[in-house]
C-alpha cells in the first residue's frame, strides 16, 4: 500500500497515528506531496480527482480517500479494534466527525490568510470559522472527557490530531484557555509513541 501524505496535514497525520496504533505503519510506502485549491502542486491527481492527501493506493482495488475511509480500511485489515462495537462506536464516529470539523474550520482560516489577497480577506468569515472551533472545544471539555479517557479508538486519535493542529497553526488563539481538563488530556495523549512518531516539523 502507498500513502500519499503531507507531514503538516492533520488528516494525513490521523491516518499515520492510526497505522502506528494498529501496528501496520511499516506496511505503508509513503509518498510526500500535496497542493492547495489554487495550485495542485504535487497532489496525487492520478489517484484522487479531489487532489487531496491522504490518499491510499492498494493492489487489490482502486485508491481510497478521505482520511475517515482510509482509517476505517486500515483498522479493518489490521483487525486493530480502533472502531468500537455497540453504542461506543457511534460515540467514536461522532468524535471523529467533530474533530474533522475542527480541522475543516481551522484549515479554512489558514487558507483565508495564505491564499486570499489581503484586500479580499473577510474577517467575519475567519471569526465564524473560529467559533465552530471554540464551540467544539467547549463541548469536548464538558461532554467528552470521560470518553476520551477510555480505551484508545479513532475518536481519541482524531481529537488529538485536531488539537495538535491548533497548536501548529493557531497557537496565538490559545485553545487551552478555558479548557484545562482537555488540555491535560491532550498533553498526556501527545506522549504516545504514535503521536511522537508523527509529529509535524516545527
Amino acid at each position: 500500500m502507498t500513502l500519499y501524505y503531507s507531514p503538516t496535514s492533520p488528516y494525513a497525520r490521523k491516518v499515520m497515528v492510526l497505522a502506528h496504533e494498529a501496528g501496520i505503519a511499516s506496511d505503508l510506502a509513503i509518498i510526500t506531496g500535496s497542493g492547495t485549491p489554487l495550485d495542485s502542486g504535487q497532489a496525487p491527481l492520478a489517484h484522487n480527482p479531489l487532489g487531496k492527501v491522504p490518499t491510499l493506493t492498494r493492489d487489490d482495488g482502486p485508491a481510497i480517500y478521505d482520511s475517515r475511509v482510509i482509517c476505517a480500511y486500515l483498522d479493518s485489515i489490521a483487525q486493530a479494534g480502533l472502531y468500537p462495537d455497540g453504542a461506543r462506536r457511534w460515540d467514536a464516529l461522532t468524535l471523529e466527525a467533530m474533530a474533522d470539523g475542527i480541522l475543516d474550520a481551522a484549515l479554512a482560516i489558514v487558507y483565508e490568510s495564505r491564499l486570499r489577497p489581503e484586500e479580499m480577506r473577510f474577517a467575519p468569515f475567519v471569526e465564524g470559522q473560529w467559533q465552530k472551533v471554540a464551540r467544539s472545544l467547549d463541548v469536548l471539555e464538558t461532554r467528552w472527557l470521560g470518553y476520551l479517557s477510555g480505551p484508545v479508538c479513532i475518536g481519541q486519535i482524531a481529537t488529538a490530531c485536531a488539537l495538535s493542529y491548533l497548536d501548529l497553526r493557531h497557537g496565538p488563539r490559545d485553545w487551552r484557555a478555558g479548557h484545562p481538563e482537555l488540555a491535560d488530556w491532550h498533553q498526556k495523549f501527545a506522549q504516545r509513541g504514535s503521536m511522537l512518531a508523527t509529529a509535524p516539523p516545527a
